[in-house]
């Protein structure tokens, strides 16, 4: 394969320039990165953000390679389902897909119609052990409160062939044996069907496009070759 086009969605709180250290070495390595901002006003809903991933799908020539981070593993399995003719492969940093029927992100309160990044303390341990003091005060300071639709919004998946796009799982703050065991253990559905799935390990913390940008992209360029 050659130059592949590399839709980037980055997980809760964050927008599109997080990605740029990776992009830039994916566009050395040859690939062409698309990374999403979401839409995240007071009034955006969860299918208003599927929406903007779905645009940057339709927006390649070819069948793109769709990348979610963290709880955006959820909408890059979305634009499988909704685009299984076009996508060419799924890779899900550091997150699981939701089930048909869920919410997307409810994870954290809710306050003024949205939820705040809720400070390092729910991260305390893998997730941020390999963030230094000016990677946090930049992710807090630069964070998005999540829309109050798009926090709560029900994931809907509706077309089986999802399971048939190849997906990727990088693993960052957890080893590919736990989710080789979470996901045997049914704790993931989705991917206990995914007909072609592989588990890739990468020794950082939940953040690794901060964190480990160079070692990411060259894992994305792999998969994106293959």
């Amino acid at each position: 394969m050659g130059r592949m086009d590399i839709v980037l969605i980055a997980g809760l709180w964050l927008d599109g320039s997080v990605w740029d250290d990776v992009s830039s070495t994916l566009d050395t390595l040859g690939h062409r990165p698309i990374p999403v901002t979401l839409p995240a006003s007071t009034s955006t809903t969860l299918d208003d953000q599927v929406a903007a991933v779905l645009a940057a799908v339709d927006s390649t020539a070819g069948r793109p390679m769709v990348v979610g981070h963290s709880a955006a593993a959820t909408l890059a399995w979305v634009a499988a389902d909704a685009r299984a003719d076009r996508v060419a492969k799924t890779v899900l940093i550091g997150g699981f897909p939701a089930n048909d029927g869920e919410t997307y992100a409810s994870f954290f309160e809710i306050k003024d119609g949205a939820m705040p990044f809720p400070g390092w303390g729910p991260f305390e341990g893998a997730d941020s052990a390999d963030l230094d003091e000016q990677a946090r005060r930049t992710i807090a300071s630069h964070a998005i409160p999540v829309p109050e639709g798009v926090a709560n919004g029900v994931v809907r998946l509706t077309d089986e062939r999802r399971s048939d796009v190849p997906a990727v799982v990088i693993c960052p703050e957890f080893s590919p044996a736990q989710a080789r065991a979470w996901i045997d253990a049914g704790d993931v559905p989705e991917l206990s069907r995914a007909k072609h799935l592989e588990l890739v390990d990468l020794a950082s913390g939940h953040w690794p496009m901060i964190t480990k940008p160079a070692e990411l992209a060259e894992l994305l360029a792999t998969q994106a070759t293959r």
